[in-house]
């Protein structure tokens, strides 16, 4: 399943690391807590409408962009099930203890213009990857996890 408030943080964490600005830069110019910005970026908290507007206009970006984005990668997920598999369907690799051997990158579909990847962290978390094959000035890679 994936968390709406995971995939909007991700997109708000990638636009702000995109813009090579800090938690703290951000967090002043949204009027934000830093630790509270930290917490929505994780994926802990999830925002408001207001707060959310307030945190786009810090980014300047706007909100309809980020919600279209979040939408795409939502929407993208949704049509691949298997990336929405439960652990429990999936084999446990005996010995696996890091997370960069258990079970690591795969590719899981590409339709010439999205790339998708997913990447299993833990038996808990898993990181949907997903990126234009032919990036354009307005193309930003999402990623978010689930």
């Amino acid at each position: 399943m994936i968390l709406l408030r995971r995939v909007i943080g991700d997109a708000l964490r990638a636009r702000r690391q995109g813009q090579q600005r800090t938690l703290r830069e951000v967090s002043t110019a949204a009027n934000v807590s830093l630790g509270y910005l930290s917490e929505i970026e994780r994926g802990h908290k999830e925002p408001s409408s207001e707060l959310l507007a307030a945190i786009c206009d810090a980014l300047g970006a706007r909100l309809s962009e980020l919600l279209r984005e979040v939408s795409d990668t939502v929407a993208l997920a949704e049509q691949m099930p298997e990336v929405l598999v439960s652990m429990q369907d999936e084999p446990a690799e005996a010995g696996a203890v890091s997370k960069s051997t258990s079970r690591g990158v795969r590719q899981v579909t590409s339709d010439g213009k999205v790339s998708v990847s997913v990447r299993q962290d833990s038996p808990l978390k898993a990181t949907l990857r997903s990126a234009r094959v032919r990036p354009t000035e307005r193309d930003r890679d999402v990623v978010c996890a689930a």
